[in-house]
């Protein structure tokens, strides 16, 4: 699989991501076997960027992800993520030194590696200055456990008074046909400070997958299950909207899913797309979406297709 320079990092990285956000618990239930195996599949493919977090079960899918990738995380990228925390029952933002410095140590020993290549803050936290959150981080990209410093769903201002004494590298947001407002100014400023962007989300959480219809249920512990925009008029009016983009993908002997990946992808500020998949052949699937190429025709049909959809957010710690 070819490769592209992840901005200001100058990591080589494949243009399709692994996230392993489904081996954290709230996506449904998981077997163990058939996760390393679809990470292992994922190797084979080529890809050679990881992403995970702290916060994905804390420390579940980074240990599954280190099982997996035990004696070959010097040949990939990994990009985790921290800055969340458990209060009781309540998932809570902690970006502070003490709280991220901890992240890193912890997930430093889930992943089995002796440094992280990408770090990233998971989301912004309201009580800490991101100034003091920012000098943590490159105090321990000095000592050598952090090689590149992230922030992801990060606004620009935020991204901006995070950067206000060393430019961030990498944001992670999200991003998809149902979710396009970072296209206003976050995108630029990534493209003008040369960050590199991972777009998480590629699929809409499933929705661009082409295999949801009205009758779709999500069992209780899978998030979407109790989220306003899988259920109801919004989630049946996208649907609708999927149907569309689908005919489209079939006259270009396509999928939806490759024709949503190759969407996102076809920004120039973004340089990977990242996808999870349980199931080998949805993830060969969707790393055929390199070969799907969008010229201006093709992306005004797509906003037209798109124009009577509902956004919809990404799901954020508080569950809203």
């Amino acid at each position: 699989m070819e490769t592209v320079k992840l901005g200001r990092t100058r990591l080589q990285v494949t243009p399709i991501a692994y996230g392993t956000w489904q081996f954290g618990g709230e996506w449904g239930e998981i077997e163990e076997r058939s996760a390393i195996d679809s990470i292992h599949h994922a190797r084979e493919l080529g890809i050679n960027i990881f992403d995970t977090a702290q916060g994905y079960g804390f420390g579940a899918a980074e240990r599954l992800l280190g099982r997996a990738l035990e004696g070959e995380t010097d040949q990939v990228v990994i990009a985790t993520k921290g800055g969340l925390r458990m209060d009781g029952e309540k998932l809570v933002r902690d970006s502070s030194p003490a709280w991220l410095r901890r992240g890193v140590e912890e997930s430093l020993t889930a992943l089995g590696v002796d440094h992280i290549d990408i770090y990233q803050v998971h989301w912004p936290d309201p009580r800490t200055p991101p100034q003091e959150t920012a000098a943590a981080l490159w105090d321990m990209v000095d000592e050598g456990l952090v090689h590149h410093v992230g922030v992801s769903n990060f606004d620009t201002e935020q991204m901006r008074a995070f950067s206000a004494e060393r430019q961030v590298e990498v944001l992670q947001p999200p991003y998809h046909l149902f979710h396009r407002d970072i296209e206003a100014d976050v995108l630029p400023y990534a493209a003008e400070h040369d960050m590199g962007v991972l777009a998480y989300g590629p699929l809409a959480h499933g929705l661009l997958g082409g295999g949801f219809d009205e009758k779709t249920t999500f069992p209780a512990n899978d998030w979407r299950s109790a989220s306003p925009d899988f259920t109801g008029g919004t989630f049946r009016r996208n649907l609708e909207a999927v149907g569309e983009l689908r005919r489209f993908a079939e006259e270009r002997g396509a999928t939806v899913g490759q024709i949503a990946v190759a969407w996102v992808l076809a920004h120039p500020a973004v340089h990977v797309a990242i996808v999870g998949s349980r199931r080998p052949a949805h993830l060969a699937e969707t790393v055929s979406a390199l070969d799907v190429r969008l010229d201006e025709k093709d992306l005004a049909r797509i906003d037209e297709l798109m124009a009577g959809a509902v956004p919809i957010r990404a799901p954020s710690p508080e569950g809203t």
